[in-house]
């Protein structure tokens, strides 16, 4: 599960054999945690940001609502791959949009858009921002950019929930999830977040494009997915904590697979959870009517 960018995919970011690249061992040697720990945090971390997500409305939004928004996730997913072949230099370019747009999403994360948000957190992005910077190939520096890029992904989820029709974007979810799945099974991704990964800013600033934790990494988008989830369950805190504790266990048994394959579509542990969800509130209906 580690090496994806927008297309969101989980993939090992080692060798193909379990063992961390060379590039790795020589990096942080004897401080990078096994595939098997690398990979349980990150589904982890996905898991939690289904309940990171506060209840936000946003009356200014309103006259932008439209259906359109809710085919951003997909969208986002099948344009990279495919603009990635056909115009060169676009991972380059999503490396840079990341490090401008991302810190700032987070800091509005954390002064707003995350439960228990505090207007005098915001600085905390900035801090975070430093650590990456600082321990770039360390596991305080990825934890650092992990953080950032987890807190974006909640603002943006809030601000897309507020301006698109639930039931699409649930929809966009499931959708996202089977695009996933085709690109990873067909083998299309290999090159682009190749490309993605590879992208480096100047400076050796952070690389907030895509989260990377020890021997695993997963896309950004996996993670945005996730938040897109939780937003959507905001306003019922017990059936946020409830969509985290599902999406966990269904993201740590699909990391099972990896003892067969080295990449796998980290949007489907999120798609499952939201149909069991779905199943189980029309199930409730059915209940009650009965």
């Amino acid at each position: 599960m580690r090496r994806a960018g927008p297309a969101r995919r989980c993939r090992r970011a080692d060798d193909g054999a379990g063992r961390p690249a060379a590039s790795d061992a020589v990096l942080h040697p004897e401080a990078v945690p096994s595939f098997a720990i690398s990979i349980c945090v990150l589904s982890l971390v996905q898991a939690a940001l289904v309940l990171w997500p506060a209840p936000r409305e946003i009356p200014a939004l309103d006259r932008f609502r439209s259906g359109w928004w809710a085919a951003i996730p997909a969208a986002s997913v099948v344009g990279f791959v495919f603009g990635e072949r056909a115009l060169g230099g676009l991972a380059d370019g999503l490396t840079y949009l990341a490090l401008v747009a991302v810190p700032p999403l987070a800091a509005l994360a954390l002064c707003w858009a995350m439960r228990r948000s505090r207007p005098w957190l915001a600085p905390g992005a900035a801090l975070l921002f430093a650590l990456a910077w600082a321990d770039r190939q360390g596991l305080a520096g990825e934890t650092a950019a992990m953080a950032l890029d987890a807190l974006s992904c909640v603002t943006l989820a809030v601000l897309l929930v507020a301006v698109s029709p639930r039931v699409l974007i649930k929809l966009g979810i499931v959708v996202m999830a089977v695009a996933d799945t085709w690109l990873v099974v067909s083998d299309l991704l290999a090159a682009p977040n190749g490309a993605l990964n590879a992208a480096s800013p100047v400076a050796h600033l952070p690389q907030l494009q895509r989260v990377v934790f020890g021997s695993a990494a997963m896309g950004y988008g996996d993670l945005f997915v996730a938040a897109l989830l939780g937003a959507l369950l905001a306003k019922e805190l017990r059936l946020a904590r409830r969509g985290a504790a599902i999406a966990a266990l269904i993201g740590l048994a699909f990391d099972l697979l990896f003892f067969a394959v080295n990449e796998l579509p980290a949007t489907v542990p999120i798609a499952v959870t939201l149909l069991i969800l779905e199943g189980s509130a029309v199930a409730a209906r059915r209940r009650v009517r009965g």
